[in-house]
């Protein structure tokens, strides 16, 4: 079984990198692209925190240092209650991801508030 199997299937990669011409780079920043933003997200709170956040980096000897965005982005998610990890190489990810999926899932006290706009997708129909 994979680890996104393990973790309930919601885990997913934010495309934030790479070149980009001008244009495109403007449209994506004004849809809500971030500099700094974790390369991978799982949205299943386990051991306390309410999800989990992993900046990829390549294993030493051929790894970079954060860029300060990346650094602020990680403290930000630990200060809102995630896990914020960095990981050096595709086995260090793995690891990360077999711990986090083998704690348990994150008990939420009390009732949620409602929000009172937005669509409400529940009743929406094809």
């Amino acid at each position: 079984m994979q680890v996104g199997q393990l973790l309930g299937g919601v885990v997913y990669h934010v495309p934030n990198g790479g070149q980009r011409n001008k244009k495109t780079a403007a449209d994506l920043k004004a849809q809500g692209v971030r500099a700094g933003v974790s390369d991978l997200v799982v949205a299943n709170a386990r051991g306390g925190y309410h999800g989990l956040y992993i900046e990829f980096k390549a294993a030493p000897p051929h790894d970079a240092a954060l860029a300060k965005s990346q650094r602020e982005w990680l403290e930000k998610m630990e200060g809102n209650g995630y896990l914020a990890v960095l990981a050096k190489g595709v086995d260090e990810a793995k690891a990360v991801l077999v711990v986090y999926a083998s704690w348990p899932e994150t008990v939420v006290a009390g009732e949620p508030e409602v929000m009172p706009h937005g669509s409400e997708w529940r009743k929406a129909t094809a």
